[in-house]
């Protein structure tokens, strides 16, 4: 259903001397409407002259907001049917970002719920994905993470304590911590493929039982080839997209034949 202009934004304005541009100020607006329901999922938001004429800004101005946010995977464009809230986010992997930054660019409030902190010794998988010895000590994260305060995955990192000394010293983003000391991930290896989730899971992320899961497993690594992080996330497949962006490999096809002469 297509919300009007007079019902989403018609509490709002947009401050012309303030130093963050106008169409990024649409763009939170139009956020805080989807976080805050005014436009639900699916929905349409007003046409883009709707939207210009009652905030009082230019059409260039609103289509550069929309674009963005498209981009961004908050909305869609259907063509000849308008733009609508996406029910799905996408993220995608060309970047390698933690999980609160991607909900901080979607203007998402990004939240966690601790299932376990703690140290211990490396466990055969930990070590060999991290290349330590048996007895390496690691600190270990496991949480459920949110965006707009909806639980999206279950979470699992290992990380050598060498560079977390202490799981604690995480209260939201462990990028955020390893950034402070130096260890921020500087490249990374992932792995995708879909599982089900365990009956644990289901209900630690509130959906049905033998739902699918899209499971990512992230080995992540400093400038010095060193691996800094091993991470098993299990995202819920009906709320997230990965999005990967191809280019046309220009190397010679060693495989090519000549013809015949």
């Amino acid at each position: 259903m297509t919300q009007s202009e007079g019902t989403v934004f018609s509490e709002f304005s947009l401050n012309g001397d303030s130093p963050t541009p106008l169409y990024r100020q649409l763009q939170q607006l139009i956020r805080e409407a989807v976080e805050i329901g005014s436009i639900a999922v699916n929905d349409a938001i007003p046409a883009e002259r709707d939207i210009a004429t009652g905030l009082g800004i230019s059409r260039v101005t609103v289509r550069k907001a929309v674009r963005e946010l498209v981009d961004e995977g908050i909305l869609i464009q259907r063509q000849g049917a308008g733009t609508f809230v996406k029910g799905r986010m996408e993220q995608p992997m060309s970047k390698l970002t933690g999980f609160t930054e991607e909900m901080a660019k979607r203007g998402m409030t990004p939240g966690v719920k601790w299932l376990d902190r703690s140290t211990g010794v490396a466990s055969p998988e930990e070590a060999m994905a991290l290349n330590l010895s048996p007895d390496t000590e690691v600190s270990r994260l496991a949480r459920i993470r949110y965006g707009a305060d909806k639980p999206v995955a279950v979470e699992y990192t290992t990380v050598p304590k060498i560079f977390l000394p202490s799981p604690e010293l995480v209260s939201l983003s462990l990028y955020d911590v390893l950034t402070t000391t130096n260890h921020r991930p500087f490249r990374a290896l992932q792995r995708l493929r879909a599982e089900l989730f365990t009956h644990e899971m289901a209900d630690l992320l509130d959906i049905n039982h033998h739902s699918v899961a899209l499971y990512i497993e992230r080995r992540s690594f400093l400038r010095d080839g060193r691996a800094v992080e091993f991470t098993r996330s299990y995202y819920r497949g009906d709320s997230y997209d990965f999005v990967a962006e191809l280019q046309l490999d220009l190397q010679p096809n060693r495989y090519s034949y000549k013809s015949e002469q």
